[in-house]
This record gives C-alpha cells, sequence and structure tokens, in this order.
C-alpha cells in the first residue's frame, strides 16, 4: 500500500450476504481490497465493470466522516483513537431495510426507517473528528465546485471540510457511478434484482470503519470499531 494522504470513516458490512452482494457487483473485496469477480449480470448496457469504475476505487461503503487530510503530527493512530473513542460510547443504528435509489444519476442503496438516528450519528462523529482535520486548500475547495452548493452547503462546507454533513448529509451505500439517461432502467433493474435478498431485510449501522486513501487515490480498510454504546 501506497503512503496514505486522507482518512475518512465509514460504515462497511461485516461478512455476510450484502457483504458478498456488494463485493461481486463492484469487483472488490470489503476488507481486504482483493479483486472479486464481477458476476455476468444480465440486461445491463455495457459490462458491470465500465458501470462501477469509480465506486469500486472507493469500495462499498456509507460514508459518515468524508475523506480528509490529517493535520500535521496526526496519524491514522490519531484517527483511529478517536473512532474508538465514538464507537465505545454511540449505540448501533437499526434501519428497517433497504431500498436501491436513483441519486442524481447514480444508484445507490438507502437505509428505512432510521433517517434521524443516523444523521444524529454523523455529526456526531463530524464534530469528535474536526480538530483532526487539515484547512481546505484552494484545490480542495475547487474540487467541491462551491458555486452549485446553496449558500447553507457552502457555509458548511467551509466550517466542516465537506458540504452534505449536519442537516445535509444522507447515508447511501454507492452502487454504480453516474449513469447516462438510457443506462438507468436497465442497470436499476438489474441492481435490484441483484440486492434483491438484502433490500428487505433489517440493516444495522453496527461498526465505524476507519479506511485510508493512497497516492492512487484508492480507499483501503484499515479497522473495524464496533459501536458499543
Amino acid at each position: 500500500m501506497n503512503e496514505l494522504q486522507r482518512y475518512a470513516i465509514y460504515y462497511a458490512p461485516r461478512p455476510g450476504a450484502l457483504a458478498n452482494l456488494a463485493g461481486h457487483w463492484l469487483g472488490r473485496a470489503i476488507e481486504t481490497g482483493a479483486a472479486v469477480a464481477q458476476r455476468g449480470v444480465p440486461g445491463l448496457p455495457v459490462p458491470l465493470a465500465g458501470l462501477t469504475a469509480d465506486a469500486r476505487r472507493y469500495g462499498f461503503h456509507g460514508t459518515i466522516r468524508a475523506p480528509f487530510r490529517p493535520r500535521p503530527g496526526s496519524s491514522a493512530d490519531a484517527v483511529g483513537a478517536a473512532a474508538a473513542g465514538l464507537a465505545a460510547r454511540l449505540a448501533p443504528v437499526r434501519c428497517a431495510g433497504l431500498r436501491l435509489e436513483n441519486l442524481q444519476g447514480f444508484l445507490a442503496l438507502t437505509p428505512v426507517g432510521c433517517e434521524a438516528a443516523l444523521l444524529d450519528l454523523a455529526a456526531l462523529v463530524v464534530e469528535a473528528t474536526d480538530p483532526l482535520r487539515s484547512p481546505l486548500n484552494p484545490e480542495e475547495i475547487a474540487r467541491r465546485r462551491p458555486a452549485t452548493l446553496t449558500s447553507r452547503q457552502r457555509e458548511l462546507l467551509e466550517c466542516w471540510g465537506y458540504p452534505h454533513v449536519m442537516e445535509e448529509f444522507r447515508f447511501h451505500l454507492t452502487v454504480t457511478d453516474r449513469l447516462l439517461p438510457d443506462q438507468l432502467p436497465m442497470v436499476t433493474a438489474a441492481a435490484a434484482a441483484h440486492f434483491a435478498p438484502v433490500l428487505h431485510q433489517p440493516f444495522t449501522v453496527e461498526d465505524l470503519c476507519l479506511y485510508g486513501e493512497d497516492s492512487t487515490g484508492t480507499f483501503h480498510f484499515i479497522h473495524r470499531y464496533a459501536l458499543s454504546g
């Protein structure tokens, strides 16, 4: 693994049905990052690998604290210690299930029946880890395209280093890159069939997972901290 540039706190499923389905869909194992054979999915407009390249680089996850550059002197150990402390006092978030949604052109699994609890969880993680974050540099600000953000999102970007936090946060598990309009019906049907075994099963956010980004832009699982509060 190359030297890590940024850290993030994600949700990632433990080994089980969801992890298996996601691994075969994206072509990447969640914890090891090893390549996994993408299953032949009927009815797709192009091969699945071409619809999931960016999602595969990030790995199957739900963002809780978006990637950030650590302050000088901070390290994976410092971020991990913060995550461990939070996990020890925060409770798991239990949801009724998952649904497949089109989120502005890409497909994601979103939880049902626990939105407020996830909003609270993410806000606490953002607040607790913010002292470890370096201020955004001009390139990082430009990457967020501030001209396209609302005034509130620009305030959040300036304050917390990311525009989609606090009341603007929405937990989701990305399963495709941004799709062309004529691709959406076919890919939606294929993804719905693939993930059908888990869509109506109880879903629990039960861990905070520390991830690191290497110099190639690939994210790697580092450690899992069980929510036990």
